[in-house]
């Protein structure tokens, strides 16, 4: 395994490019605007949907208040997204470096050095600041305000000592991490996906609660960074959510690369002893008589919760503008994002299921035709694909195969496999699959699966099929370079064409074909 190199940095730049971000997405200095007397549209939070929603409402020319309490940028900027993902580059160039010998490359074992990895992350961060940053929105026409907003009365919201008034309004305040209850886990002290980034020292040992897609991307970067890993999960395998074979591929991958997987587990105490950190954990034991709960203890230097997500919702005065919620389901909206109060809609993670930064943008899109142009678009009309980026990725796109049965929909699926894929083959990465769902008997596509080290950006030949209207028979007339992994794709298509052949023309095809031998 590499080793963990100490800290060999000062703290000096890091702290340079946490200033940076902070002077862009929530400056110390800043004079909130005079209000206007009354605003097209005004949203709360500075997230992927806030930022989008207010955006496009000034270039269209409305009059339009952003109203941010902590960081411009949200989640993806300051805490999700960007960090996570400059995190996993890092994790990637180990792995790389490993693997070197495989290609016939001599190396010695990489020596990881975390202090630079974070500074990295941090630098990242600060680059691409001021994209979400106060300043350019305010050049964009937006009124920023930095405070809490709370409504206070249908179509009125007080910030930082100031009313506003609006003929719409957006929430879009996002989602936290969800915090379990487990006897002792406060009190010893637990990470998330927004304090993982405070780490200033790489933990040797590092228990992660909660096998979704930000446990098992974060598990993976840090057992590759040099830490040591275990995941508990309360499902049978990891990524249940997800296409059982795509899961499966990712669970072995983790376990070929060290990371200590206990399934079916429930974390019961935790206890700080002696600067460790010990939890108790009930897992499913199987035995020759039947199946019963063991229980044991793993002893770590840090623990990460990664168990869900919790909407928004409080100190907003939302009962006050007449907008009902669900402590679990966020603002309570209708298909066209419109909450109770018919003037106030919602968007992103604060009121969706799909809680992604490119669903959170989708949305404000929508929100913004059926707020100020009386539209009629509709949430569920879109077609959201969507990436777990672990290393193989799995991509998503539409129906699973158990959705569609559970519609009642008849299908048929076509799988391609990566060993079948001559770039795959070249690279080495022949772990991973293309599968595609089509209706029954024919090629419009319904859903898809891929694992591939770039899933992500290779479901989106399949996404633009299905919102184009495209089927498999039209990509198979597509002609894909060679050699690319994107050829699997092509011949997911041929294997629909192939059933397009009766037993009648295949044996014409054949006798045809003896003929022209003759």
């Amino acid at each position: 395994m590499n080793t963990i190199a100490p800290n060999t940095r000062t703290p000096a730049a890091e702290n340079s490019y946490i200033a940076q971000r902070l002077a862009n997405v929530h400056p110390a200095d800043w004079v909130n605007p005079q209000p206007a007397g009354v605003y097209n549209l005004v949203v709360i939070g500075g997230g992927s949907a806030g930022l989008v929603t207010a955006i496009v409402t000034a270039g269209l020319g409305g009059k339009v208040a952003l109203i941010e309490k902590h960081l411009m940028g949200g989640d993806c900027l300051n805490v999700g997204c960007v960090p996570s993902k400059a995190i996993l580059r890092s994790a990637k160039a180990v792995s790389e470096i490993r693997a070197a010998a495989a290609y016939g490359v001599e190396t010695t074992e990489p020596q990881v050095h975390f202090d630079q990895v974070m500074e990295r992350i941090r630098r990242i961060q600060a680059d691409i600041s001021p994209v979400d940053s106060v300043w350019r929105y305010r050049k964009e026409g937006v009124d920023v305000f930095l405070g809490e907003g709370q409504f206070t009365g249908t179509e009125t919201i007080e910030v930082a000592g100031q009313i506003l008034k609006f003929k719409k309004a957006v929430i879009a305040t996002g989602s936290r991490p969800a915090h379990p209850a487990i006897p002792g886990l406060a009190e010893a002290g637990f990470l998330t996906n927004e304090t993982v980034w405070n780490l200033t020292e790489q933990p040797k040992r590092l228990a992660i609660i909660g096998g979704g897609p930000i446990g098992c991307e974060l598990a993976q970067a840090f057992q590759r960074l040099g830490t040591k890993v275990v995941l508990f999960h309360n499902a049978d395998h990891l990524l249940n959510r997800e296409d059982t074979d795509a899961a499966a591929i990712v669970q072995e991958t983790f376990l070929r690369e060290g990371i200590q997987i206990i399934l079916s587990s429930n974390v019961t105490q935790v206890n700080m002893i002696d600067g460790e950190k010990r939890l108790r954990y009930e897992s499913d034991q199987e035995s020759t008589q039947e199946s019963t709960r063991k229980q044991d203890t793993v002893v770590v230097d840090e623990i990460l919760v990664a168990t869900g997500r919790r909407p928004n919702i409080e100190g907003m005065g939302l009962a006050t503008a007449g907008v009902e919620t669900d402590a679990r389901r966020g603002i309570l909206v209708n298909e066209y994002m419109q909450s109770t109060n018919p003037r106030i809609y919602a968007a992103g993670d604060v009121a969706m299921d799909y809680k992604f930064t490119h669903a959170a943008a989708a949305a404000a899109k929508i929100v913004v035709q059926n707020a100020l142009f009386y539209g009629r678009k509709k949430i569920t009309d879109l077609t959201m694909p969507w990436c777990t980026y672990t290393d193989p990725e799995i991509a998503h796109v539409g129906l699973y195969a158990h959705e569609a049965a559970q519609k009642g929909m008849a299908i048929d699926t076509y799988t391609v496999h990566f060993a079948e894929n001559d770039r795959a083959v070249a690279d080495g990465e022949t772990e991973g699959f293309v599968k595609v769902h089509t209706k029954k008997n024919r090629d419009e596509i319904l859903g898809a699966t891929i694992v591939a080290r770039h899933a992500g950006d290779m479901i989106n030949e399949i996404t633009l099929a299905m919102v184009a209207g495209i089927g498999l028979k039209t990509i198979g007339d597509v002609i894909h370079p060679y050699p690319t992994k994107a050829e699997a794709i092509a011949r997911v298509a041929g294997l629909y064409t192939r059933t397009r052949l009766t037993p009648t023309a295949q044996a014409l095809a054949k006798g045809w074909m003896r003929w022209q031998r003759r």
